[in-house]
């Protein structure tokens, strides 16, 4: 699927010959530490199946040049709790404020409703992470809970951890 957005951006699917354009936004910020709780450390190949794993569907953002950040969604849970999806958003450090963001937050949104989920939640959002908590609040997500010093910061030592919601119904 392939979809128009805003910013002269393409959003589609992602195909094993992009391994190598995602794995140079996926190592920036995987190195940086600072946003997701993956080992800073991982390997290109062990990053890549994580980021591409069976159960995520896995879209990429790109100008006619350049990949400019990439975003997964799947189901949050099994069984009862399958109609909740989660989602993971990198956008590439060069392309950080110029709307690539909120375009793959868009959709996401619409992508999950086209595949029938009922809510999306963020399990775990570092709560430095100002910048994507504020994109979310606007687009209607509300903290639902906080789970405290859990996530250790490179940076700013042990802060909190968000849990985020919306209802797509």
């Amino acid at each position: 699927m392939t979809h128009a957005a805003p910013h002269g951006l393409t959003i589609r699917s992602w195909g094993p010959d992009d391994a190598d354009r995602l794995w140079s936004i996926l190592e920036p910020t995987f190195r940086a530490g600072d946003t997701y709780t993956v080992d800073p450390e991982i390997s290109r190949s062990e990053a890549i199946s994580y980021w591409t794993a069976p159960e995520k569907t896995v879209f990429l953002a790109e100008d006619r040049t350049d990949l400019l950040g990439t975003y997964f969604i799947r189901p949050n849970q099994g069984g009862g709790g399958a109609h909740v999806c989660n989602c993971g958003y990198i956008t590439a450090p060069e392309a950080r404020g110029k709307g690539v963001a909120r375009a793959m937050l868009a959709h996401s949104l619409e992508e999950a409703r086209r595949l029938g989920y009922r809510a999306m939640q963020y399990n775990f959002v570092i709560a430095t992470n100002t910048r994507a908590i504020a994109i979310w609040e606007r687009a209607g997500f509300r903290t639902v809970g906080r789970l405290p010093d859990a996530f250790r910061h490179p940076r700013e030592g042990y802060v909190d951890a968000l849990v985020m919601f919306r209802s797509l119904v």
